[in-house]
């Protein structure tokens, strides 16, 4: 069985930060987070579940973003654990709603995330994250080919033309 989730994190600035903790909005894992379109992976994820009994599944964001995180650093499933607890920028990643200290998963259900997403799932939501990198490289760039100020036509010195 499987219910949808609120979504109550919808961005960075929903991310409960207990006091003393300042997250950067330009960390590469809320940049990652925010290019994934997560309830596109969710419809699917939600169709494995077909049944109206037994125990509701995790959260497709929970599953889907700790196979990310678990596949980029080769962790096992107990340091994959340990790093969901200690990383706040993990758990915003994995969707949670504010910084915990107690684990958002135990190692046996890691088991079960990678029996129901395959490596083309996780790779698919690759493609999402690259995608958004280079959308922003290329408007980086953009932005640096401003043409606005010509050349003075000089050599770059403060020294004045002669003119013998």
């Amino acid at each position: 069985m499987y219910k949808y989730t609120d979504n109550t994190q919808s961005n960075f600035l929903s991310f409960n930060q207990p006091m003393g903790l300042h997250m950067n909005p330009e960390n590469r894992w809320i940049k990652m987070a925010d290019s994934i379109p997560w309830e596109i992976f969710e419809k699917k994820y939600s169709r494995l579940f077909k049944g109206k009994n037994g125990r509701v599944a995790k959260p497709l964001r929970l599953a889907l973003g700790s196979l990310i995180i678990q596949t980029k650093y080769q962790y096992s499933d107990r340091e994959l654990v340990d790093q969901l607890t200690e990383n706040p920028y993990y758990q915003y990643f994995i969707g949670l709603p504010g910084y915990q200290e107690e684990p958002p998963v135990d190692a046996s259900t890691l088991v079960l995330f990678r029996k129901c997403l395959k490596m083309d799932v996780i790779m698919e939501a690759n493609e999402y994250m690259l995608n958004a990198f280079k959308e922003k490289e290329s408007s980086d760039d953009n932005d640096d080919d401003d043409h606005s100020n010509p050349p003075t036509g000089g050599c770059g010195n403060d020294e004045p033309h002669r003119t013998d």
